[in-house]
């Protein structure tokens, strides 16, 4: 396992999002693009453009989607391959996860980051090597 920490798609909503009642997340989320060396996966990609276009109250652009895909470019990111597929369904029969919490966890291993930043998973779990850490919980900002 490496420092790079893996981004859950939630930590990328947080950091484009232009609604009032993120603004709390909003800063822990661009601290943790900026002082982090980061990866992703596609899947992450794809569930931020998903829901950026989804959810208008968010306030995300076209142009901070592009934004987004050019920070993405400068880090990296873990394909959905056969493997990661497998070893998620191993994970998810295992930890009785989601297969996409599942995914996510095997896109990280596959990357070797033993740090995931999400708040959609149990924070703390540890999870054949990686662990979930929710960086919005009150506690995790000094509160």
């Amino acid at each position: 396992m490496n420092d790079e920490v893996f981004l859950d798609s939630n930590v990328l909503l947080y950091a484009s999002s232009n609604a009032p009642e993120d603004a709390r997340k909003r800063g822990v989320a661009e601290t943790l693009i900026v002082k982090k060396t980061f990866a992703l996966s596609a899947q992450v990609l794809q569930e931020y453009i998903a829901n950026a276009v989804r959810k208008p109250a968010l306030g995300i652009s076209e142009s901070n989607i592009d934004a987004m895909l050019v920070l993405a470019s400068g880090v990296r990111v873990q394909p959905i391959t056969h493997e990661v597929v497998v070893a998620a369904v191993i994970l998810r029969r295992y930890h009785a996860l989601s297969h996409w919490d599942a995914t996510i966890l095997s896109a990280a291993a596959a990357l070797g980051c033993s740090t995931v930043y999400s708040e959609d998973m149990s924070d703390g779990g540890l999870y054949d090597g990686v662990r979930v850490v929710n960086p919005f919980r009150e506690s995790a900002m000094g509160g």
